[in-house]
């Protein structure tokens, strides 16, 4: 996969959850059984229900918390704060991932669905803290999640990045349509390829694909 592809990125935005640590390390499995806790609590749920209703509205409004703010009116920042109270010592530092998103030419930011206090976390459990410009939660877009075109363009106005000129690296395919229409760069990171057209590439491992960009 030639370097040329990527020579016009000026910015390269990555995702948090499951891209900049493998899904293996089962971080994101604590913040599943805390939702649904935390919807069982806050609607009187038993837990089978909980559970469907936390699948079906992350995949009707691409987060759990869009599908409760929707259609429950729920206040977002107890909610955030309870779900990402989680164990981080599943998490373990990866200096190879870290030098090679060093030598990367340009910005780095992480832009995820979950808060920027949360970010800021996984990335010192990573040992990748201090190696991006910017930090963007689901704040940031007023609580729009990814994959709605308006979060990725609330997000994008604030950093002040040309979409033309910048790279996304996300886990969840859908949430790479909105960025490719915009003029990114698509990298799929997941342990299997997803057919798309707007993936424009795929990795089952970061660091090695990031290496073939600064060589």
């Amino acid at each position: 996969m030639p370097a040329a592809f990527f020579s016009h990125v000026q910015t390269w935005v990555f995702d948090l959850d499951n891209t900049l640590y493998p899904p293996h390390m089962g971080l994101f499995d604590q913040i599943d059984k805390r939702m649904t806790a935390y919807i069982m609590d806050a609607l009187g749920l038993e837990r089978a229900e909980a559970d469907r209703l936390r699948h079906d509205y992350w995949k009707r409004y691409g987060t759990t918390l869009a599908g409760l703010m929707r259609e429950h009116d729920m206040d977002p920042e107890p909610y955030m704060i309870a779900v990402h109270d989680i164990d981080f010592s599943v998490l373990s530092p990866d200096p190879e991932l870290r030098a090679r998103i060093a030598a990367l030419p340009g910005r780095k930011i992480v832009y995820t669905n979950g808060s920027a206090p949360y970010a800021e976390r996984v990335l010192d459990a990573r040992g990748l803290s201090g190696l991006f410009a910017a930090l963007y939660g689901v704040e940031h877009a007023d609580y729009r999640p990814k994959p709605e075109q308006q979060a990725f363009a609330t997000v994008f106005a604030r950093d002040g990045l040309d979409p033309k000129a910048a790279a996304m690296f996300e886990d969840d395919t859908r949430n790479l349509a909105a960025p490719h229409a915009m003029g990114l760069r698509t990298v799929h990171v997941a342990p299997e390829p997803e057919d798309a057209p707007h993936i424009h590439h795929h990795t089952a491992d970061l660091a090695g694909f990031l290496a073939q960009l600064s060589r």
